[in-house]
Order: structure tokens, then sequence, then C-alpha cells
């Protein structure tokens, strides 16, 4: 179902897809150029390309005082859990690749609301994929319907994620194709809701920001993003960090859960 004029965050939607085109063009201008980057926390690289779109979007999409904010490249900012609408943002999500030329990365960003997104976006510059969802009225990439791979079989399962949860999974889908790594998460996970993916898989440590944007598009597709225990995430929680996450269709869903929890159980 197209946004309409109608529905209480087509403003939201508007602004949040004119901001990302407006931060990717901004990305690309030193994409393939080597930024000044530095590491943060012992081993994770930013530079200063992340720094400039995160000021954008936060200038982009705060309009008023009502909103928080939370966002891998911001000191946290604990007023955001008293917000009743709070925009989650990853400047660049696979900065490594961003750093290295490669092309999958992404900006990523969701409006959340009452712990879930409401509003999304995850935008790849350099394939030039804008991926957008509104609850209940679908998810697009640059303009057409996308839909997760339905079926509940397990067989030629196309799949991403951490080997060491994947290969396992091999001994119950021995054709399973596992696709080369896809450094932006949130770019992994959208791949389900496009059909690209049948499986994709988050491990331990994954944080709101990488994940808010791409689970309301999975979910608009026919998908399911849950944790093992196939609950639903909850976001804007104080501690924004994340176990191992399960995204794949409705149907199949269920089926790659148990088949993970009997083989973390035999572990």
């Amino acid at each position: 179902m197209p946004v309409t004029e109608h529905s209480p965050y087509a403003a939201d939607c508007r602004r949040l897809t004119g901001a990302l085109r407006e931060a990717g063009a901004l990305a690309m201008q030193s994409f393939g150029a080597s930024p000044r980057s530095w590491l943060k926390d012992g081993d994770s690289p930013v530079s200063e390309t992340d720094i400039a779109v995160n000021e954008l979007l936060r200038a982009r999409l705060i309009d008023n005082g009502d909103d928080g904010w939370l966002s891998e490249e911001s000191e946290n900012d604990p007023a955001r859990l008293t917000k009743r609408r709070v925009w989650v943002v990853d400047p660049i999500d696979g900065t490594r690749a961003f750093l290295a030329g490669r092309p999958d990365w992404s900006i990523s960003a969701a409006l959340v609301q009452e712990g879930r997104p409401m509003v999304a976006a995850v935008y790849a510059p350099a394939s030039d994929q804008l991926f957008v969802a509104v609850r209940g009225h679908g998810a697009t990439c640059n303009g057409l319907p996308l839909a997760a791979t339905r079926g509940d079989a397990l067989v030629a399962l196309r799949c991403a994620g951490p080997r060491r949860y994947l290969d396992p999974l091999r001994k119950s889908a021995p054709d399973m194709d596992i696709v080369p790594r896809i450094h932006s998460l949130a770019l992994r996970l959208v791949r389900v809701a496009q059909g690209e993916l049948d499986v994709a898989l988050a491990g331990g440590d994954s944080h709101d920001w990488d994940l808010a944007a791409a689970d309301l598009l999975v979910h608009e597709a026919g998908g399911l993003l849950t944790s093992l225990e196939g609950k639903p995430l909850t976001y804007n929680q104080p501690n924004p960090v994340h176990s191992l996450l399960v995204a794949a269709g409705r149907e199949r869903h269920p089926k790659v859960i148990a088949l993970l929890r009997a083989e973390q159980h035999q572990a």
C-alpha cells in the first residue's frame, strides 16, 4: 500500500528519504578518496565522512525539540529515553568497506516510536539503491515493491552471516549457499527483504543503529527479524545492544530458528 498524504508518517518519510539521498551524495564525494580515519573503542574504524554524514542527518531529521536521537557517531544522550519519537541512525554502516572502496556500505535511519520502527530507509549510495518502508505500507527499493522469499523449505538456501552459526546448519541444509560477507549489517538484512537472501544472521553485539531500519524493511516485505527466542526487537532501551538475530521469510523463519537452537543445544 503506497504511502499517501493521509498517513501520519508521510512528512517523516519525505524528510527521511531526502536526507538520506543528500547524505549519500556527501559520502560519495570522499568514497575512494581515503578520507581521514581513526579507531574508536579499540578496533572500530570511523572516518571524517561518518561524522559529516551524522551531522547532516541530525540537522535534516530533527526539526523540533520533541524528537530524540540515537546514533553510532553521537554521544549517547539519556534524554532519548523520555522521548515518544526517536531517530535511530548509522551514518555509514560498513565503514571498513567504505574506506576500502568496496560498495557494500550503507546509510541507515529509522524513526522509532514506542520501541518499534515506524518509518525507515537504508540507502546504498554506491549502487544507488534506496530502500524505504513505512509501517503498514510495505517496503520498496527505488519505488518498486519488495518481497521476502516465500515457503518453508530448507533447500538451496542463500544465507549470509557469521560462519560459526551458518556452518553447523549445513548438516540440515547441505546445499546451503553461504554468500560472501556483506560488510553493512543493514544491507545484509535488507537483502532478505529484497528476496536476494533467504536467511541472514546478525551475530551478538549488534546495535539499534545497525538494525532498526532494516527490521522494518524486512517486516514490511513479509519477513521476520527476531532473537533466537523468536521475540521481536525493542529499540531505544538504555542498553541498545542485541544478541544473535535471525531474518527470514515468515514461513521459513521458525524452521531456521529451530535448527539454530538445536545446534546450540548440542554444542
